[in-house]
């Protein structure tokens, strides 16, 4: 699975698709230096294979090369960034 990004001004989505449909997604928008992560969500075909996470993770690393901190809104997101160390430093 190809996690793709795209970006439009201030709003960006990480997702995975397959035959022309969406099937999980990571929402954000940047706000003055911030990466707010405001939804996460995972097809139930998808779900159980850590797709969440590593959309998160893909997230984060985008926000490590943009030199941005994360402000998770999303539930799912915040749970993961809270409970990975190696995320912690982005809060």
């Amino acid at each position: 699975m190809i996690i793709q990004h795209k970006e439009d001004g201030n709003e960006g989505t990480f997702f995975i698709e397959q035959n022309g449909e969406e099937l999980a997604e990571m929402t954000y928008t940047i706000e003055k230096g911030k990466m707010v992560i405001d939804h996460t969500e995972v097809d139930e075909s998808l779900r159980g294979k850590d797709v969440g996470f590593r959309l998160v993770e893909q997230g984060v690393e985008y926000a490590r090369q943009e030199k941005l901190k994360i402000l998770p809104i999303c539930e799912f997101a915040d749970k993961v960034l809270q409970s990975t160390d190696k995320f912690k430093d982005m809060l």
